[in-house]
């Protein structure tokens, strides 16, 4: 076909995993595998930064990760299975191909489901808000999405219908999701590229609005969910492989992308009249975190009380400190 000249390349199968020999041991690591792993990590280190800058406690986010990426994992995987039986339950089918999530196959809205349940989860244990976590977490939960999203390039999965453009993706023929019956050849959308594109844009617009509105209380988390839903609306309509079920002659994945615009919708105007203005802490009342050098900072402020530094000008039994008030940061 003429329009190969001016396409996107797939990798070969020998991308989709890794092999590693270490003192004899053999071992073939899954690319998919690895840049999800890339993901967690990103985003784990950002929002980290994010909560430890608005009073939360260095390495908490570790207690949510911990959750979070499991849940969300096992999630991701029930959400596809479910999504797709005809993948794995047929004749002569493997029924342990069902857990076989290094060969791709995760639902990102299963995932969502799966981590919000971590996250809660992990809110109770650590005090943190669920909240303030979800806050910290969107703009790095979303550019860990598109980080993944290379990983459903190595495998070839996650691409759309048919399609003459120039930047049409080369897949190859021996692929079960490829309809019977098309030429070889055939180009197909590249949605794994539409939506790292989407996702790397929806960063910069979330960390923008954030800032100009001072979004808390879940508000980031919403202008996240009405984002990446809006993305995921389109791009799941022009998949060549939907879900198996339809709603109204609707595949489930866009009725789910409908529902996270809907709940990022409500989400920010309940969160608006409930609570204008900016979160007093990250920690629920009663669990809040202590910097260890604030307690000794406290400590050294009592000692100069009780005997002031005459050459501060400080008269005898006064201070010259000033109240505070403590501030998120």
């Amino acid at each position: 076909m003429s329009g190969w000249y001016a396409s996107i390349p797939s990798p070969g199968p020998e991308w989709q995993n890794i092999p590693i020999d270490l003192f004899g041991w053999h071992w073939r690591i899954q690319t998919y595998a690895i840049m999800i792993l890339i993901g967690i990590v990103v985003a784990v280190l950002w929002t980290s930064r994010r909560l430890s800058k608005r009073g939360g406690e260095p390495g908490v986010v570790l207690d949510f990760t911990l959750w979070a990426v499991v849940l969300g994992i096992v999630g991701a995987r029930l959400y596809h299975v479910f999504t797709h039986p005809g993948d794995y339950f047929y004749a002569g089918a493997n029924p342990w191909n069902v857990f076989a999530i290094w060969e791709g196959g995760n639902a990102i809205f299963g995932s969502l489901i799966g981590g919000a349940v971590g996250v809660l989860i992990a809110s109770r244990i650590t005090g943190v808000r669920f909240w303030s976590f979800a806050d910290a977490l969107a703009p790095a939960l979303l550019l860990a999405q598109a980080i993944g999203r290379l990983g459903n390039y190595v495998n070839q999965e996650l691409f759309g219908l048919p399609t003459n453009l120039p930047w049409g993706l080369q897949i190859d023929a021996d692929n079960k999701a490829i309809p019977v019956g098309l030429p070889d050849g055939t180009l197909f959308q590249p949605l794994f590229l539409y939506e790292i594109i989407w996702n790397v844009i929806g960063v910069v617009v979330i960390l923008f609005l954030e800032r100009k509105f001072q979004l808390r209380w879940g508000k980031t988390l919403a202008v996240y969910l009405i984002w990446y839903g809006l993305g995921r609306s389109y791009l799941e309509s022009i998949r060549i492989d939907p879900s198996e079920f339809n709603i109204l002659g609707i595949p489930t994945n866009v009725w789910a992308a409908f529902l996270a615009v809907i709940l990022g919708i409500v989400i920010l105007i309940v969160q608006t009249r409930r609570h204008p203005g900016l979160e007093p802490s990250v920690y629920r009342p009663g669990r809040e975190w202590v910097r260890p050098d604030a307690e000794v900072d406290s400590d050294d402020t009592d000692s100069d009380d009780e005997v002031p530094d005459e050459d501060d000008g400080v008269p005898a039994g006064s201070s010259g400190a000033k109240a505070t008030s403590p501030t998120n940061g």
